[in-house]
């Protein structure tokens, strides 16, 4: 018997999710925050990466490019952390892509539970997809769900909508804690054993019609005894590109963020744990990537430091990248970085007036990305700049100076995203104090609405010439490190995305009929982009 069979990413049907969010109307937040994320053509809707995958290379071949193409981190961690503790586990990495297989397995095997993971999702129909498939094809196994979206609305709905929810999902258990895996190992003891499932802590669970909670507390899982054994994946499933993870938490507060509400304290592996990891990796002979996905690799500086060298000493033949902090740098650590074999770093730069940045609560001021932005890109790494438009406070004035920065440091790529105002981050406390009125994508506040927000992206979305506006949904900073590990060159992926820009400012400026023919254009400007 398979005790939990792991369900990774459902990357669900672009196509059926913008005609979802365009039933709340083409002026709603939800529309606007996708409406540059596409061109259609033959009535299909093409993001960036699925618009490369049409082109030929050389020898007449498409390639399939796409964003989830790795084995899901969670798969990973979890895999790790049953199996640790006696369970046995199967996976199903991604949902759309493995149909068939999932299919196969729920009709011939003999499988206790699927528990299906919500990393990423915002919304339930990622789940209500998956959960319909698997019932319609085993209705014995018993479905967990689990994650941050199961956390996160159990923060922000009252506890009767919630239970609501939970009901209408579908599932039999549900994990409600922001780690969760003591939850998860407990639940499959109690289902393998038969046992009362309202004994096992931070759980939701079906009983008839009724959804029973059971008692809550913050459970903590050391990184440090859970480390990651790779070798009980086949190299085939790990392939090229793998995601490490060697700190909990964020040591920071910023006003707009909810994770390090929902996270534990911050902790960090050690400098000789990581050296453990990675020559594990390099030990795969596969990976050719890593992504670190800490929110805070390069903080503290000098355990950063320590990790640089350990690296440079060690000669590892991956490339890396990560996020980093502009105002945890130095002259020596760029120098470092570099020699250590960084590929490129993500930047979340945010604003570029210092009045927001405060508002933020952000450490990391003006100053500190006109000074590292050029060192990275002198050192040869590829810089992205993240931009949040809208937070309470910005005007017209504030938004100018974030364009001013853009502009004169010319970092390689950007990309500048409608705040989001969500009831569970710190701003929320100052909510009467700012005037915030409504949630989500739709809101109001005492220096600005969402449709201006609105306006300020296109705005610098057709006037930064010396950035390239990485596309929203479907291309992010990671695709291209992707395509470069594919073959493409840095200045192949810019004229591309160059050429895709150009098609969504034609779009943008004086719309045509989002049926229209695009990809002789398209082409055009992709060889020659002006």
């Amino acid at each position: 018997m398979i005790d939990c069979l792991f369900i990774g990413m459902n990357d669900v049907d672009f196509d059926n999710y913008v005609e979802m969010i365009e039933l709340m109307g083409k002026n709603s937040g939800a529309y606007q925050d996708v409406d540059l994320a596409f061109i259609e053509s033959g009535g299909k809707k093409y993001r960036a990466l699925d618009i490369l995958s049409t082109f030929q290379d050389k020898t007449g071949v498409k390639r399939l490019y796409h964003n989830l193409d790795f084995l899901w981190p969670t798969i990973i961690y979890l895999g790790n952390y049953i199996q640790k503790r006696g369970f046995t586990f199967d996976y199903i990495n991604l949902f759309q892509l493995e149909k068939h297989t999932l299919k196969e397995k729920l009709l011939k095997e003999d499988i206790l539970t699927i528990a299906i993971t919500t990393t990423l999702y915002i919304s339930a129909e990622p789940i209500l997809e998956i959960i319909a498939f698997i019932k319609k094809y085993n209705s014995k196994v018993k479905i967990i769900v689990g994650g941050p979206f199961i956390f996160n609305i159990s923060e922000s709905m009252e506890n009767k909508a919630f239970k609501s929810l939970l009901n209408y999902m579908g599932a039999d258990l549900y994990v409600i804690n922001s780690e969760g895996e003591a939850a998860l190992v407990n639940s499959l003891n109690a289902l393998k054993n038969g046992s009362d499932l309202n004994k096992v802590p931070n759980i939701a669970y079906k009983n008839g019609k009724e959804i029973i909670i059971t008692e809550k507390y913050k459970e903590k899982n050391s990184i440090e005894e859970n480390c990651i054994e790779y070798g009980i994946f086949p190299k085939s499933d790990i392939g090229e590109f793998l995601s490490l993870r060697t700190a909990k938490s964020c040591p920071f507060h910023c006003a707009y963020c909810s994770f390090p509400k929902r996270a534990n304290k911050y902790e960090y592996l050690s400098v000789e744990m990581i050296e453990k990891e990675l020559d594990k990796i390099r030990e795969l002979g596969t990976v050719s990537l890593v992504t670190f996905i800490d929110d805070t690799f390069n903080v503290p500086k000098g355990r950063f430091k320590e990790i640089l060298r350990m690296m440079i000493r060690n000669k590892y033949r991956f490339k890396w990248n990560s996020y980093y902090r502009c105002d945890h740098g130095d002259d020596e650590i760029i120098e470092l970085m570099k020699e250590a074999g960084c590929l490129g770093v993500f930047l979340g730069v945010e604003s570029g007036s210092d009045f927001i940045l405060e508002k933020m609560n952000k450490t990391s001021r003006n100053k500190d990305f006109r000074r590292f932005i050029p060192l990275l890109k002198n050192a040869g790494i590829i810089t992205h700049a993240n931009l949040i438009v809208g937070f309470p406070g910005e005007t017209t004035d504030t938004f100018k100076e974030t364009v001013e920065l853009i502009e004169d440091t010319e970092p390689d790529f950007f990309r500048a995203q409608m705040w989001y105002a969500d009831p569970i981050t710190p701003i929320w406390e100052k909510k009467d104090e700012y005037n915030i009125q409504n949630k989500g994508f739709n809101w109001s506040h005492y220096t600005m609405d969402n449709q201006t927000a609105y306006r300020l992206i296109n705005e610098i979305f057709l006037s930064i010439k010396n950035s390239i506006w990485l596309p929203q949904y479907g291309f992010e900073l990671w695709s291209v490190f992707y395509l470069l590990q594919k073959g493409m060159t840095l200045e192949q992926i810019k004229r591309f995305l160059k050429g895709y820009n150009q098609i969504m400012k034609i779009l943008l400026i004086n719309p045509p009929p989002r049926k229209k023919k695009l990809f002789a254009k398209i082409l055009t400007v992709y060889k020659n982009p002006t």
